[in-house]
């Protein structure tokens, strides 16, 4: 590697290498992070030693790093994040090309409309984080053969299928997985998509259907820079919803010209076809930017008799058809030279069906649904100096699902049945972050914040229909983040390299429902340059949805037999009541984590972390009753029961329902009533999960003219237990059926060079054990392997430059899910919450920039 003087001008710092677009990622999906322990220096020479370290290449005019010092650099960060911390206050910026990273002169002060580090985990800028942090970059994701978000992020070993996700089976329990309209939601540790929150930018949006999940799939490919997740808790800086962590999708800040993308595919088995079109136009000026996407996809039903698993059963949707509009809006302003104004904003539109037998060949249901999403979030940013920022942020968003759901008696509807699940959500934040003082390691930072939010939830079946409910809850805090620089690499204290310490604090009030206090803790100790020793702690709370607590009340006349009743007179009946409960308290859970990083300078470009995690969960919201047919023979529900009811107690079961069912054939006696069997919300769940996650990235140069070789590999082993009620059975959930199975685990190998990448992927999702059946029955699991080409034409070809062409052939070895026992005619004989039946993809992407 050397520095170059390009006509006495720009500085071109390299590796020998000019890296394509592909190799900023580090071969599968996941962008490379690296160690650096870098003194304070002049900048020129810190930017050659991350261009060295990373790969990258880097340009710079040589007049602006002309006097320019970078200070000390420690940790382990992509190049972004290097560059970033080291151009921090400098009045420089930089903007990532196909060729690497450019640096280049911010027409305000840092802070105003230069590029922004941003790291999930932290709300201090620049904070080491005491976990892992997965990243997704755009690049990496489509060098791995995909072109979707929401694809993707199925991708991640530690989020699960299960949740509220589309192609989850109708046989799947509604407390593992549910398909609402088409939506996707991230699942961390299979605690469900409410136990995850996802952000765009940073910034909340409106929950998705009934599980208050986030529907990824609404935002365009081509608008996101990349994805963070952190599968660690994270309520103290985040607030509800973060027990299993936080993903936060990083919208790119700069676009220059117009790019057109079409990518087709089908599977090779027949059944399924996917087609997504897209447009992205942007323009960078001296005091801002602009970019606009927009995305057209569509795809046709998976019918089951295209697959011998399930052509026993024709009439099963096993993945519905979509079609989709998603626009999404970046925008930036510098109003001063220390304010500047941002925006972004996404509108979605799509259409989804689906089917299912009630009976075969005689009866069946089909759902029809058009979900709209619509989210706006301005903030203004304000740099005060002395490295103190203050802004102030908003967001608005709203989510509606059209569900209807027709019932067929051959080809005559008999009944129409429709829902519309609306959600609204607003927020707005005052936060400030900077230093307050110097430590021996650098400056202490301190990070400040109060906010607002209101969640609205509408469900609405027709006018008058007892089933309508509308509910909002309001929601206030406060918090306050720490991160202290003990030693620095510099002091040469024997044994100890580095050592970091953080903390955090935060109150929520959430009116009528509980005041929650949430405390987090992080360690970065390294007691020499190559390693790191990572270690937090924290309490996380999930505050229950609108849905859990206003969901319309039922009450159902069984006889007692059919609730496991017995030695009861004849004629006897019990009255089972489900539903939401108003008195919903807050989920609880501590968490805490350790990682072990080895970054060795030796092996540039290598990184690994293993890491040990915990989750114990107390107070989950459950339906305590999961088998009303047993609620009467079992005695872990007696709690739930109030034998020999009067008459009084009996009418205000009726009562307090919105619906009641009689399913006797005779009208109800209160004096055969034998039971109230209270299967209705209650906080009462515990959960405990652990495991062991693993992520190694490698990248190196092959050396000139043979290019660039990236290796990553993320895997994950989970085991959790639950327990419904104090007093019930502790039931194994990991390695069962339509749970998260005990491992998964993706790696892949990317070698570029001269506009041509090549990437193979491998992924291994761990087989389960079907416990539906007395033997316990083990369940194969499934193993793909994916390859991919992509070719970039470079800017000297003419009318060629600037077009990209791909090929992908997912699933190359057409595996196929285990089959399960579906005694039903609307169960599909696979568990579709870890599986798919799509089998063998080939895909064809081409794409042109000018």
């Amino acid at each position: 590697m050397g520095v170059l003087h390009a006509a006495a001008v720009a500085v071109t710092i390299s590796a020998g290498l000019a890296a394509p677009a592909s190799a900023q990622d580090d071969g599968a999906g996941t962008v490379a992070r690296q160690g650096y322990d870098l003194p304070a220096q002049p900048l020129a020479d810190a930017l050659q030693a991350i261009a060295l370290a990373s790969g990258r290449s880097i340009v710079a005019p040589a007049e602006l790093l002309k006097g320019q010092r970078a200070p000390v650099l420690e940790g382990s960060y992509t190049a972004e994040e290097a560059v970033a911390l080291l151009l921090s206050g400098s009045g420089l910026g930089f903007r990532a090309t196909r060729g690497g990273l450019v640096i280049e002169e911010l027409m305000a002060p840092a802070g105003a409309a230069g590029a922004e580090i941003v790291v999930t985990g932290t709300r201090i800028r620049g904070a080491p984080v005491p976990a892992p942090v997965i990243r997704l970059d755009q690049e990496g994701v489509r060098d791995t053969g995909l072109s979707g978000l929401a694809e993707a992020l199925r991708t991640i070993p530690q989020n699960f299928g299960g949740g509220q996700n589309p192609g989850v089976g109708f046989n799947v329990p509604a407390t593992s997985g549910v398909d609402v309209g088409g939506t996707a939601t991230i699942n961390l540790r299979g605690l469900g998509s409410d136990a995850t929150l996802t952000l765009l930018n940073g910034n909340r949006l409106a929950y998705n259907g009934t599980r208050q999940g986030i529907d990824v799939s609404a935002i365009p490919l081509d608008m996101v820079d990349r994805v963070e997740v952190v599968a660690d808790g994270a309520s103290a800086l985040y607030g509800s919803d973060a027990v299993a962590g936080v993903a936060n999708i990083i919208l790119k800040r700069d676009f220059d010209g117009l790019q057109l993308r079409a990518n087709l595919g089908f599977s090779t088995d027949g059944g399924y076809g996917d087609q997504r079109y897209s447009a992205t136009a942007g323009q960078r000026w001296s005091t801002g930017g602009l970019i606009l996407a927009y995305e057209f996809a569509r795809n046709s039903e998976l019918g089951s008799e295209e697959r011998s698993l399930t052509a026993d059963r024709p009439g099963i949707s096993l993945y519905p058809q979509f079609r989709r509009h998603a626009v999404a809006l970046s925008a930036y302003q510098a109003l001063t030279d220390r304010l500047e104004f941002a925006a972004d904003g996404i509108f979605n539109k799509r259409w989804s069906f689906s089917q299912n037998p009630i009976t075969f060949g005689v009866s069946r249901y089909e759902y029809n649904s058009t979900s709209r999403s619509i989210a706006i979030a301005p903030r203004l940013r304000l740099d005060l100096g002395d490295s103190w920022r203050v802004s102030l942020s908003g967001a608005y968003g709203e989510e509606t699902v059209d569900l209807v759901r027709y019932t067929f008696v051959g080809s005559t509807i008999t009944q129409t049945s429709p829902v519309c699940y609306c959600n609204n959500g607003g927020s707005i934040e005052l936060a400030a972050d900077g230093s307050i003082f110097a430590l021996p390691g650098g400056p202490a930072k301190l990070a400040l914040g109060t906010g607002y939010r209101n969640n609205l939830f509408v469900a609405w079946r027709g006018p008058g229909d007892l089933g309508n409910v509308r509910a909002s809850q309001d929601s206030y805090y406060v918090y306050g983040e720490v991160s202290l620089p003990v030693v620095e690499p510099g002091q040469g204290i024997r044994g100890l390299n580095r050592l970091n310490l953080s903390g955090a604090l935060r109150h929520e009030r959430y009116p009528g429902i509980d005041s929650v206090v949430t405390p987090k803790l992080g360690l970065i100790y390294a007691p020499v340059a190559d390693i790191s020793l990572k270690g937090s702690w924290g309490r996380s709370f999930r505050a229950p949805t609108l849905f859990q607590q206003y969901q319309v009340q039922s009450a159902i006349l069984y006889p007692a037999a059919l609730v496991g009743g017995s030695a009861y007179p004849a004629g006897s009946t019990a009255i089972a009541l489900s539903g939401g409960s108003p008195d919903l308290k807050p989920e609880h859970a501590g968490t805490w984590m350790a990682t072990f990083e080895y970054a060795p300078a030796a092996v540039p470009g290598l990184n690994a972390q293993f890491s040990y995690f915990s989750v114990r969960y107390r107070d989950r919201i459950v339906q305590p009753i999961p088998f009303v047919s047993r609620a009467l023979s079992d005695p872990q529900y007696a709690a739930q029961l109030l034998l020999a009811p009067n008459p009084a107690q009996v009418a205000a079961a009726v009562a307090q329902s919105a619906q009641v069912f009689n399913a006797t054939g005779r009208p109800l006696d209160p004096a055969t009533v034998v039971a109230i069997i209270d299967g209705t919300n209650l906080n009462a769940g515990r959960q405990t999960v652990r495991g062991l996650d693993m992520l190694v990235t490698y990248r190196t140069d092959l050396g000139a003219g043979r290019g660039s070789l990236g290796i990553t590999g993320n895997a994950s082993y989970i085991s959790s237990d639950q327990q419904t009620t104090a007093g019930t059975a502790v039931f194994q959930r990991a390695g069962t059926i339509f749970n998260p199975p005990h491992w998964r685990a993706r790696g892949g190998m990317t070698w570029a060079t001269d506009g041509l990448s090549l990437n193979g992927t491998l992924s291994l999702i761990g087989g389960v054990i079907d416990t539906r059946e007395p033997t316990n029955r083990p369940v194969s699991g499934m193993t793909t392997f994916d390859l991919t080409a992509r070719y970039r034409f470079g800017a000297d070809r003419g009318a060629l430059s600037g077009l990209e062409l791909s090929l992908t052939a997912q699933n190359l070895l057409n595996d196929m899910p285990g089959e399960i026992a579906a005694p039903l005619p609307f169960e599909a004989p696979f568990d579709s919450t870890n599986y798919s039946a799509v089998g063998r993809f080939v895909g064809l992407g081409i794409a042109k920039r000018w």
